[in-house]
């Protein structure tokens, strides 16, 4: 299995009551995992339940197509060094 790079778009419902789009991008091994990483990720730094996430789509994305600078740098590495 390869890591694939997965675009998600949605909305958030945010603690003050207003709704917020978002778009990020996330490597991960399955759609699922990524959209797993997604609401921890969105949990942690807004406190927000799953409820309060809409996803509108998700979407596999090619590695020249990468907005993100972190997934980019992160796919410019050749090899990890523990």
């Amino acid at each position: 299995m390869s890591v694939k790079i997965y675009r998600i778009k949605g909305l958030m419902k945010l603690r003050t009551g207003e709704t917020q789009k978002f778009s990020i991008e996330l490597t991960a091994l399955r759609e699922e995992h990524a959209l797993e990483t997604l609401y921890s990720l969105l949990g942690s730094r807004h406190k927000l339940k799953r409820k309060h996430i809409k996803v509108e789509s998700i979407e596999e994305v090619k590695p020249e197509e990468v907005k993100s600078d972190y997934i980019r740098d992160l796919l410019a590495v050749d090899m990890i060094i523990k």
